[in-house]
């Protein structure tokens, strides 16, 4: 039996999954844990200890219900310094009969990945889009095929060297070794699309406390990837603020009373709120909290919008959209994002597991489930396979160069 974890470290809580991989390839939740965190900001982190110690406490929890050894975590990364490239790479056929082997297909994808990137940057994903042979696009697998030409687009998606060290740091500061880095747009897409979503061309908007990620999905591929560094952190101070009251008590109010949009009979719902030393109440109309809390996640939402619009397969999007992460569960959401994206939107609930499916059937957890779901669909970007990465190729070897600054060399 195999076993994966997925960690998801956010600006507002940290999550936690182990699961168990059966002979069939089925994830099993085994494993569950959530701790507070106030370590990161739009995905950097900030605070050492406070990461390290929301780290431990989450995977503690995990470890515990489990009852097994943690296995190596594959961690998400997400925030305003993720780039997303297009590459492009073309080679001739090499074979004297012209059929197309996996040698062939390693050299085009080796020279579309063949970019000059700066110092800072760390190399997280080369995402395969589609294989052109002899002008006939659309291929997605051309091995066996005959041509002369072969054509790789593929998307590289980078990230900054420090932010990456910085997370790997304090998994290992926690006790814990780290399996892989990986996007937490594509891991919360593993969660929570379908594949005939990303297909027919699906945007994903994952709402998070403080970053909004957005990923746009075509032909099963990922076409383009961005954030925005707002998120439910700015509706709960916007509510602390306006209601003059603590950041706890926001949260709380948001959470059991928030509404992204009126409704009838909202001036006449009254709401107990607690002072700042408090030691008093007042009550407060839902419709006050509404006026504060709409114009937030309006901005939010439209933000993300034009963070889409930057994509040409954007407009071939007819999937619709896919909103998810804890953001997403406030009262109004998704009928708010409807107006704003005038495209039809649902609320992404992890699925795909089994197990302890109750305690993850919450938009929070889309991106811990897609992190263990991840590596077991893509197991060839963990090295020696999910649960014991070899340092030689696939992600552990770009977590190894991160580290060291060199690429690991076996023979020493």
């Amino acid at each position: 039996m195999e076993y994966v974890a997925g960690l998801d470290i956010g600006t507002t809580k940290v999550a936690a999954i182990i699961a168990e991989v059966d002979d069939g390839g089925g994830v099993h939740i085994i494993g569950v844990g959530t701790a507070p965190c106030e370590g990161l900001r739009h995905g950097m982190v900030v605070n050492l200890e406070r990461t390290v110690q929301a780290i431990q406490d989450t995977m503690e929890q995990a470890g515990q219900m489990a009852g097994v050894e943690v296995p190596p975590v594959c961690v998400g990364i997400a925030g305003s310094h993720i780039r997303g490239i297009n590459g492009r790479g073309v080679v001739a056929v090499s074979g004297q009969d012209r059929e197309i082997t996996e040698e062939d297909v390693e050299r085009v994808i080796n020279a579309a990945q063949a970019v000059a990137l700066p110092s800072d940057r760390e190399l997280i994903h080369i995402i395969r889009q589609e294989f052109v042979v002899d002008e006939q696009r659309g291929i997605k697998d051309p091995v066996g095929l005959c041509g002369v030409r072969l054509e790789a687009e593929v998307y590289i998606i980078t990230a900054a060297v420090t932010a990456v060290q910085n997370i790997i740091r304090c998994v290992e500061k926690a006790g814990y070794s780290v399996g892989g880095i990986v996007l937490e747009a594509l891991a919360s897409a593993e969660a929570v699309m379908g594949d005939q979503e990303k297909d027919l061309g699906g945007i994903l908007v994952d709402l998070g406390g403080g970053t909004t990620d957005v990923a746009v999905f075509f032909e099963g591929s990922i076409r383009h990837t961005g954030a925005v560094m707002l998120g439910g952190r700015n509706v709960t101070s916007d509510l602390a603020f306006g209601l003059r009251t603590s950041l706890e008590e926001a949260e709380r109010v948001k959470t059991n009373h928030g509404s992204s949009c009126h409704c009838e009979g909202d001036k006449e719902d009254f709401v107990e709120v607690a002072a700042l030393s408090g030691q008093s109440t007042r009550k407060v109309s839902k419709a006050v909290l509404v006026d504060i809390i709409q114009p937030r996640m309006e901005e939010i939402l439209s933000l993300a919008y034009q963070e889409i619009q930057k994509c040409e397969y954007s407009r071939l999007a007819t999937a619709g959209v896919v909103l998810t992460g804890g953001g997403a569960t406030l009262e109004g959401t998704t009928e708010l994002c409807e107006e704003i994206f005038k495209a039809p939107v649902r609320l992404g609930i992890p699925n795909g597991v089994s197990g302890l499916v109750a305690e993850v059937q919450n938009p929070a957890f889309a991106t811990a489930v897609g992190l263990v779901l991840y590596q077991v669909r893509h197991p060839e970007e963990f090295g020696d396979g999910f649960g014991s990465p070899g340092p030689d190729d696939g992600l552990w070897a770009r977590v190894w160069r991160v580290l060291t600054g060199k690429r690991h060399d076996p023979r020493r």
